[in-house]
């Protein structure tokens, strides 16, 4: 299973040591959400303002993990970020279904399928 830990990677990019997620600024206040959905470029900025890396390192940074990522996953791993959740692939068999307008039986390709599961400390934070 391929393991990504943000917290390793964001202390070698800034060497600090006990970086969480949240001192990344990924767990964010009511205030600073904008739309309502974190995305890359929010996450650069992010990077940017809280380890010093010039905004080009900070989006090549976000770029590189997030391909890192899709790569493991369209190779047939699964990925784990510790504290976040698990991005699960799961092979799903070939089966008969039955369009519902017309009862006819049709078959289903066999195909494969990503799930994600949150991590209890996610599932924990979201709740409240």
């Amino acid at each position: 299973m391929f393991l990504v830990r943000l917290s390793k990677l964001l202390e070698s990019a800034n060497g600090a040591k006990g970086f969480t997620m949240a001192d990344a600024g990924i767990a964010r206040s009511h205030d600073s959400l904008h739309s309502g959905t974190l995305t890359r470029a929010d996450l650069s900025d992010i990077v940017h303002r809280k380890l010093g890396l010039s905004r080009a390192e900070s989006a090549g940074l976000v770029e590189r993990m997030l391909h890192h990522m899709c790569h493991a996953l369209s190779e047939g791993q699964n990925v784990k970020i510790s504290g976040f959740g698990s991005f699960i692939l799961r092979d799903k068999g070939q089966r008969i279904g039955r369009n519902p307008k017309t009862g006819v039986e049709v078959p289903i390709a066999p195909r494969r399928v990503m799930t994600f599961r949150a991590s209890q400390i996610m599932r924990d934070k979201v709740a409240k």
